[in-house]
């Protein structure tokens, strides 16, 4: 059980979203909790308004009859301290600041105005998350930023810097069939910041795979040891943003963070031992390798499905992100001769399935040994949407029966779905291909298999994954 001030204030019993409306971001973070589903009183603070939503809504905070626990802020700069003395006189624990237009423009009277915000919080004993942020994400307890995210909780935590960054990461880690255990952007920082929630992930249960995007550090030496700490006991992901001198600028005006040098930096996490990542799609490649895969610290591996050129590039691109391709074992070749197959003493690692001339049988037979095969540590293979047959090719099941995937259960399997739609040559043949594709992905996701868009990417995080085993013993 997490011990951080977090844990408490992340379970409201109630929220208030200051600036509500029917549209515009007010809305925005009003929908998200009613679709959500959040279980408790949800009071919509606006005096141009009676009813938001078919909420009853109230002119102040103040004049809200229940206790309210959490409450976002929506409303300009210059309104936040009057709201901060309502919070105080009704016992608020934590307020987000989604408000903006602080300490990141560069104004000295902002930035005034910002610490003044903390010193009042500090004061009544109120917490601060942000401002300049998304805020929480939390399935489990009902709370969300956005609409549209997945109500079924994961074990990812993910601390962003970025509220845009955050949306990006949980939108596409979630189509990947990453689930998040929380989420939270927490933008200029003035109260808690990096290290708190690194630390607070640390401590969380249910959390196994911690994500960061980062922008700038306001306690190096305390970094350092936060981040030491989460990497002994957990994964750590971290994107930085503000490498280069042009990033620089660009952190200074986002989130009015102190960037520091891109050498430094490199320093600081290769000695904790985290995964640095360049940009939004690595981080989500390698975090979905741990998400679906085991512990692996052996990297030899079968590559099947490809043809021609595409299993040359296979082998080069596995090779040169440190996974072995073994040759294919000669116990295999002599099973394939005995079972009569034609290209018993043609077929190798990766398994080029062009020869066999569009015989599934003969690429269902190599599959299976290579899976049954003790030197194979996993097995990576292309799959694709169905092209033009016959009708029997626009059934899913009768397209997975050539993958053989019920006979790879018992070794890691990661997909490289290749979007190849050849059958779809019109309107109607293109909804059937999507309508295949969607339930192929839906059902490898349900089943536990990592996909990627390509070899390449497939290979460089399940190449980074093994890595970080290797390294921790």
């Amino acid at each position: 059980m997490s011990t951080h001030p977090l844990e408490e204030l992340l379970h409201p019993r109630s929220i208030a979203i200051v600036g509500a409306s029917a549209s515009g971001r007010g809305g925005g973070f009003l929908n998200p909790l009613l679709e959500q589903g959040f279980k408790g009183p949800i009071y919509p603070v606006n005096p141009k308004y009676d009813e938001i939503l078919g909420l009853k809504t109230y002119a102040r905070v103040r004049d809200i009859p229940g206790p309210v626990d959490f409450v976002i802020s929506s409303i300009p700069a210059a309104g936040v301290l009057d709201m901060l003395a309502d919070c105080a006189e009704k016992g608020v624990k934590l307020i987000h600041l989604f408000t903006a237009r602080f300490s990141e423009t560069g104004r000295e009277d902002a930035a005034e105005l910002e610490r003044e915000i903390l010193r009042r919080a500090k004061a009544a004993g109120i917490r601060l998350i942000g401002p300049n942020c998304m805020g929480v994400y939390y399935p489990a307890e009902h709370i969300s930023f956005n609409e549209g995210m997945p109500k079924e909780s994961g074990s990812v935590g993910l601390a962003s810097q970025s509220g845009q960054a955050v949306g990006e990461i949980t939108g596409n880690a979630s189509q990947r069939g990453l689930r998040f255990s929380k989420a939270i952007s927490y933008g200029n920082a003035i109260d808690f910041n990096e290290c708190d929630y690194l630390e607070y992930f640390t401590q969380d249960p249910e959390t196994k795979l911690i994500l960061s995007y980062i922008e700038g550090v306001r306690d190096g030496p305390r970094f350092l040891q936060t981040l030491r700490a989460a990497a002994a006991v957990k994964p750590v992901i971290i994107l930085k943003g503000g490498r280069g001198e042009a990033g620089t600028r660009a952190t200074a005006s986002h989130t009015a963070s102190l960037a520091g040098s891109r050498e430094i930096w490199n320093a600081v996490v290769n000695q904790a031992g985290v995964i640095n990542v360049v940009d939004i799609d690595e981080m989500v490649d390698i975090a979905t390798a741990f998400y679906f895969l085991p512990e692996m610290r052996r990297a030899n591996v079968g590559v099947v499905g490809g043809s021609g050129g595409s299993s040359v590039m296979a082998a080069d691109l596995c090779e040169e992100a440190g996974l072995n391709v073994i040759p294919l074992p000669d116990e295999i070749r002599q099973e394939l001769k005995k079972q009569g197959n034609a290209i018993w003493d043609w077929i190798g690692n990766p398994a080029d399935f062009s020869i066999s001339m569009g015989d599934d049988s003969s690429a269902e037979a190599v599959t299976k040994l290579i899976a049954k095969h003790p030197s194979f540590d996993f097995l990576m293979t292309f799959v694709s949407g169905p092209w033009r047959r016959d009708p029997e090719s626009f059934s899913l099941e009768n397209h997975l029966k050539r993958y053989s995937l019920d006979d790879i259960k018992g070794k890691p399997l990661v997909m490289v779905f290749q979007d190849n739609p050849r059958f779809a040559t019109d309107g109607d043949g293109m909804a059937e291909y999507d309508k295949i594709v969607k339930q192929m992905k839906d059902r490898f996701i349900s089943e536990g298999y990592p996909m990627y868009p390509n070899i390449r990417r497939a290979a460089s995080a399940v190449g980074r994954m093994i890595r970080y085993y290797q390294k921790r013993g």
